[in-house]
């Protein structure tokens, strides 16, 4: 594209316009000399000129200049983006704890504010709040436009203090909307949020992020299962929405050898351009692995799922990830506003390219690939791994055993979680049952004996209280069952037995202890 046509693109961005070039134009521009930084940047001078002499509203230059930094950045990639610095502040507070988040991480997808994971036991999980809901207002004020950054520092707030979302569901077309209001409090926040056997073998760990002291929890917590004598571990990286890329090479060198490459990074600069290798022989790197992922796992969670892939380290369940795995860094202004930009991609061992593609993609275009196959042009090519297994490109990881995707919570049922519906149909049915061990484990098999017990009292409720039909068929009686009969476990026999049920009664899960006997079979060269 030629200086003066990408000026032209950036300034109708600036100015929020649309132009319709003719034919006739389009080649005349095509053929206009490259012109200097100087003259683009004498246009751009221009423009604020005409703005400040003939535009009929009031309007400062620092806001034109911040409109013009969000769209050059916008123009770049969809995750580069620009923060005020009293946005800058409230973010190293959050980051101190002074202001309470509401435990959502956001991503825009098909150009909405999507939430991309929860987290476990914060007000919005307690809201009913779920993986995939789009966000349209906090306190009554529409998010449209509003970059993802920004949007989370907006959720943030005092202790004790409450904010408004009123979120969407379902089909883009016609989705049901609903409203929860959510009380800033603290809550545990927890890496490694699960740690235990799912039979007398088969240890399972859950990563939630790859923030705080990730590397070291993981470890800890791999050392507890080889206590335990498991001789086979599940490593659940589902709706991980990443965090520190490099995290991603610690946790990688447990599973593999030394010197083993984790990940390239390309970029403009040496720096960046970089491969990063295992430190030292892991002292897993023996054990049989399976790892989850699904459509939420971003970032991080791609790179290491990606690098075990291709080492043939694991076996991937679940589906396809998100597709995104850029570097970015962060630089300070003379004003104090800050820039997140981008400088370089996330490469596999193979040499595929986790990130989706941008690049001559419109934003929504672009949006719309996240956790789906990617453009036709990257998913062509084929890459091998170690052991010359077929994988492919296009944006983000496939797994090796895709699982279809699950239906979602109807919107009434985040209304009625809001309301805490579901806490006091499961609370009283855990009054009536045995505190004993025997009463324990049985509960935790009786699928049902959760519908009898569970369901018909908590959809009464729903429909009395909300004036809602709450029609259910078999599949949402099931994972209702399943959501209530782990609330009673948690309040009749406490965390430990929460954890259990978890692990006990998670489909993918059990699907996933299922492939271990034939884990080398699956993983080797394909004959």
């Amino acid at each position: 594209m030629s200086n003066s046509l990408r000026s032209v693109r950036t300034l109708t961005a600036l100015c929020g316009a649309v132009l319709l070039w003719s034919a006739p134009a389009r080649e005349a521009a095509a053929q206009t000399p490259p012109r200097s930084a100087y003259e683009e940047l004498q246009t751009f001078s221009g423009v604020l000129n005409h703005i400040r002499i003939n535009y009929p509203d009031s309007v400062s230059y620092s806001e034109l200049v911040a409109a013009a930094i969000r769209g050059v950045l916008r123009s770049l990639d969809p995750h580069s983006s620009y923060h005020s610095r009293l946005e800058w502040e409230r973010s190293t507070a959050l980051e101190r704890g002074e202001l309470v988040s509401v435990g959502i991480a956001l991503e825009e997808v098909e150009d909405a504010a999507t939430v991309l994971a929860v987290a476990p036991r914060s007000p919005a999980a307690k809201g009913g709040i779920v993986a995939g809901d789009r966000l349209v207002t906090v306190n009554d004020t529409s998010v449209s436009g509003i970059d993802m950054r920004t949007l989370q520092l907006r959720l943030a707030g005092e202790k004790g203090s409450k904010v408004r979302l009123r979120l969407e569901r379902g089909p883009r077309l016609e989705p049901d909307t609903f409203s929860v209001t959510l009380k800033r409090n603290p809550f545990e926040v927890r890496t490694v949020s699960l740690v235990r056997l799912v039979d007398s073998i088969t240890g399972y760990l859950r990563l939630e992020d790859f923030l705080g002291r990730a590397p070291d929890e993981v470890h800890d917590a791999l050392q507890r299962l080889r206590g335990l004598h498991a001789k086979q571990v599940i490593l659940d990286l589902r709706a991980n929405p990443g965090g520190i890329v490099t995290y991603a090479v610690q946790i990688a060198g447990e599973f593999l050898p030394k010197n083993t490459v984790v990940f390239r990074t390309r970029g403009r600069k040496r720096d960046v351009d970089t491969t990063y290798v295992t430190k030292r022989d892991g002292d897993f790197r023996d054990l049989p692995l399976v790892v989850l992922i699904d459509e939420r796992s971003a970032s991080a969670a791609e790179a290491l799922a990606g690098s075990l892939q291709d080492h043939d380290r694991a076996l991937l369940v679940g589906r396809r990830s998100f597709g995104k795995a850029l570097i970015q860094s962060f630089f300070l202004l003379p004003s104090g506003d800050v820039i997140w930009l981008t400088v370089g991609h996330v490469v596999t061992p193979s040499g595929r390219v986790i990130q989706r593609r941008y690049h001559g993609l419109g934003y929504e275009q672009y949006l719309s690939f996240a956790g789906k196959s990617g453009a036709e042009a990257d998913t062509i090519a084929v890459f091998k791994t170690d052991a010359g297994r077929p994988v492919r490109g296009g944006g983000g990881i496939v797994p090796d055993i895709d699982l279809p995707i699950s239906a979602p919570l109807p919107v009434w049922w985040s209304a009625a979680a809001d309301s805490g519906f579901d806490d006091a149909v499961s609370d009283s049915v855990a009054q009536t049952l045995p505190a004993t061990p025997a009463a324990r484990a049985a509960w935790l098999k009786a699928s049902t004996e959760w519908r009898d017990k569970l369901v018909p009292p908590f959809l009464a409720r729903v429909r009395s209280r909300l004036g809602v039909t709450a029609a259910a068929d078999n599949l949402l009686e099931r994972r209702l069952a399943l959501i209530l009969a782990l609330r009673v476990a948690e309040v009749r026999w406490g965390p430990d037995a929460r954890e259990e049920f978890v692990v006990r009664n998670d489909g993918t899960i059990r699907l996933a202890t299922e492939q271990f006997p034939r884990l080398r079979e699956l993983l080797a060269p394909p004959k």
